[in-house]
């Protein structure tokens, strides 16, 4: 048996090493611009934050992607909100992936019902929606990660019909997938991760 290691890389702002999962990797576009490498793939030294609001906040203010980068950076304030916004919209279009995939099931009884089998890996609950509906699924779900981050609206659009509350995740691939996205945005929107 092979120990394999996460890949890990270092915060620039509070210098931790952490899995890549929990981190956020920057590129420097060719005209000096910092960006976001959500899905880790544009060329050039990777720069890694910690995927909180407060890290990005600060490394933008106090220069710290010049100082990574060797090199004169332009990182606008707006860099914040466009990263929380990409990882909402990732959290999202995966959400609609494992739907059109028959990965996703929405609406509190098909939820209860699923929640009953082996399959469900993830629930999740409209953040504005009602608590005591959350709670009796958050009961049945045992100790599945529950992701009450996006709203009715959100959610009602990513799996396109109406008024989507609650809905589940079997497991696979997306579920991964939506777990690693969404506990990345929950350091942008001051909430639990799952």
């Amino acid at each position: 048996m092979s120990d394999h290691k996460a890949p890990e890389r270092k915060c620039i702002v509070s210098g931790e090493v952490r899995d890549k999962k929990d981190l956020i990797r920057f590129a420097i576009s060719p005209d000096g611009h910092v960006v976001p490498d959500l899905a880790e793939n544009l060329p050039g030294r990777g720069i890694w934050l910690s995927a909180r609001r407060e890290v990005l906040t600060e490394a933008v203010a106090r220069g710290r992607f010049a100082r990574a980068a060797k090199a004169k950076v332009k990182a606008d304030a707006a860099l914040v909100d466009d990263v929380a916004g990409q990882l909402a919209q990732r959290g999202l279009e995966t959400l609609g992936l494992a739907r059109r995939a028959g990965h996703l099931v929405a609406g509190f009884e098909k939820v209860r019902g699923v929640l009953g089998g082996e399959n469900a890996a993830v629930l999740i609950a409209a953040s504005d929606g009602a608590a005591d509906g959350r709670e009796k699924l958050s009961r049945l779900a045992g100790g599945l990660p529950l992701v009450s981050l996006f709203s009715v609206e959100e959610l009602s659009l990513a799996l396109g019909r109406e008024n989507v509350v609650h809905a589940a995740l079997t497991s696979g691939g997306l579920a991964d997938r939506f777990l690693m996205e969404t506990n990345r945005l929950a350091g942008f929107r001051d909430q639990p991760g799952p």
